[in-house]
């Protein structure tokens, strides 16, 4: 995942001094949000633009550790705020100090961050709880915010293999490395899903209840064979 980098930096030690960014409005983009089905409605597209500001004032706070991006759905509303370019530009300059860029997990590295130490999951947590004085909310754990309704990406398709054995069946790595293993009932499913690139949750086959759905998916988007779509 994507962490930022800044154009230039003028540090400040003080959340106050961010309090600008964190209380700034965007109602262009909640409505793109909305538009493009990123999102089901306003309040969703604003819970995630908040965690958006607090990842970016986070990350301005301590320039010191390249600190990861850890949920693709605040990831695609940064991305999706980088696209207003004046609007983002402007916001950076005037609240962040200079411009954050955007930069994909598979972009050349730059010099300047080569000697970064990258966050981990449990220090970003921390770090979050320090700063805003609260837990990380939900919405950064993918895997707990799957419904019938969403879509997810299998980057995997058809690079994994299904198994069968003592009346369970297994999503298996080329490797050998098993990823997944549920009953049998499932079987349909796990075909299904070894060899789909896009599907919604609901679109999972067999007979399964909406529970059990959910859990396939939400079991898999954990361990990152699948990842929230936009």
């Amino acid at each position: 995942m994507p962490s930022p980098t800044f154009a230039h930096s003028s540090p400040v030690d003080e959340l106050g001094n961010y309090r600008a960014a964190l209380e700034y409005d965007a109602p262009f983009l909640i409505d793109k949000l909305i538009k493009d089905r990123i999102v089901h409605d306003p309040t969703e597209g604003n819970v995630l633009f908040i965690e958006v500001k607090r990842y970016l004032v986070l990350s301005r706070l301590d320039p010191s550790v390249a600190w990861e991006m850890y949920s693709r759905r605040v990831d695609e509303v940064w991305h999706q705020f980088v696209l207003f370019t004046f609007e983002y530009a402007t916001f950076c300059d005037r609240y962040l100090g200079g411009f954050v860029h955007h930069r994909p997990s598979n972009a050349p590295e730059l010099a300047s961050n080569r000697d970064l130490p990258s966050s981990t999951f449990p220090s970003f947590s921390a770090r979050y709880r320090k700063i805003f004085g609260q837990e990380l909310p939900e919405c950064w754990l993918d895997a707990q915010n799957i419904s019938v309704d969403r879509r997810v990406i299998n980057d995997t398709a058809r690079q994994l293999v299904v198994s069968e054995h003592s009346g369970m069946v297994s999503l298996v790595q080329q490797d050998g490395v098993v990823r997944l293993s549920v009953d049998y009932i499932a079987r349909e499913a796990l075909t299904f899903i070894a060899t789909t690139g896009s599907f919604y949750v609901r679109e999972l086959p067999g007979e399964l209840t909406d529970e059990e759905r959910i859990g396939i998916a939400a079991v898999l988007v954990e361990q990152q064979l699948l990842r929230v779509a936009p």
